[in-house]
């Protein structure tokens, strides 16, 4: 009975732990934001509204993270891939395409990136590691050309429609229920991956395959498949990411997606993801991203510089794999 309910404890701990970690940085954050002068605004719903966009462009593409990470994969591409959606979607905009089939673009371009690299991985048998680094530097060339070494910046009031402009607005006219349309998208995607995660075969595939890939393979799971299959869904999360991308800046800018894949894989580590595989779920995800958003608008409410901000995050992301080895060392 004892070991039953320690079993429990365990399993709810690592549920509700990172929306745990998520209060007590807010709490952290507001109470030295109270306590210095002029402060008090980090608590503020205005800055949560803000904090909320932040978080939003991450999370969905951690969403698409999440599965790949949960299948023992990794996608260091991630944030050039995204920067090279918004671009092609700037580009279309630009070039007085429709907006539906500028969008549309911009998600196929996503789930091309998220194929080629699951085909790679697949195909040549190498670590996800050094593939996703290669196409990385390859997506970023990509745009580059698209843009032909600028900014693409199409007409914001000609050439964007007014919802892709009001997409991530935080003015009162743009708001639903009291938060950007874009946040409540966010926040339905996140519905349907827990759904597909909970309730679909291809989630026990995907969970499988990031456990054991060989026991995966001998259960009849068609690795090849499931991994080009999670990545170009992967893919598809990357170029709804780059909608996001587009509407907080209104440009298209190939470098704008540098280091975003750190952004991104840490969401899902901090939330509770296994870079072992295996592990993962949408509520330490979104609460990873949550997480990071609150980390960068509290230290930016206490004057705390960019560079320490990149160390903040980068000691936060040792922590919470160093936790994760020793989870895996007490359950194995």
């Amino acid at each position: 009975m004892q070991t039953a309910a320690r079993r429990y404890f365990t399993h709810l701990m690592t549920a509700i732990g990172p929306l745990i970690a998520l209060g007590v940085v807010v709490m952290l954050f507001g109470i030295a934001d109270a306590y210095q002068p002029n402060g008090g605004k980090f608590l503020s719903f205005s800055n949560m509204q803000r904090m909320s966009v932040n978080m939003a462009t991450v999370a969905v593409a951690a969403l698409g993270m999440t599965f790949i990470i949960i299948a023992g994969g990794i996608d260091l591409s991630a944030g050039t891939a995204m920067a090279l959606c918004a671009t092609v979607l700037a580009y279309c905009l630009k070039e007085d395409m429709a907006p539906s089939l500028a969008f549309g673009l911009c998600l196929l371009t996503g789930c091309v990136c998220g194929l080629i690299n699951g085909i790679l991985i697949s195909s040549l048998r190498m670590i996800p590691f050094i593939v996703t680094l290669g196409t990385m530097s390859i997506y970023l060339g990509v745009a580059k050309l698209i843009a032909k070494e600028t900014t693409v910046r199409p007409n914001r009031l000609e050439q964007v429609p007014e919802w892709m402009r009001q997409f991530l607005s935080t003015r009162d006219d743009a708001l639903v229920f009291g938060l950007p349309f874009g946040v409540w998208i966010a926040l339905i995607l996140s519905l349907i991956v827990a759904a597909i995660l909970k309730y679909t075969v291809f989630s026990r595939h995907v969970f499988a395959l990031g456990s054991n890939e060989n026991t995966a393979r001998l259960c009849g799971i068609h690795v090849t498949r499931t991994k080009i299959l999670v990545y170009a869904v992967g893919g598809l999360f990357i170029g709804m990411a780059g909608l996001f991308q587009f509407s907080r800046l209104s440009v298209g800018n190939p470098t704008s997606g540098l280091g975003k894949e750190l952004q991104i894989i840490a969401a899902v580590v901090i939330g509770g993801g296994s870079l072992s595989g295996g592990s993962g779920t949408v509520l330490g995800t979104l609460a990873g991203a949550g997480i990071m958003a609150a980390i960068q608008s509290g230290c930016t409410q206490l004057g705390i510089s960019n560079p320490l901000q990149d160390m903040i995050l980068g000691g936060i992301i040792i922590t919470a794999v160093f936790v994760d080895q020793i989870r895996h060392r007490r359950s194995s």
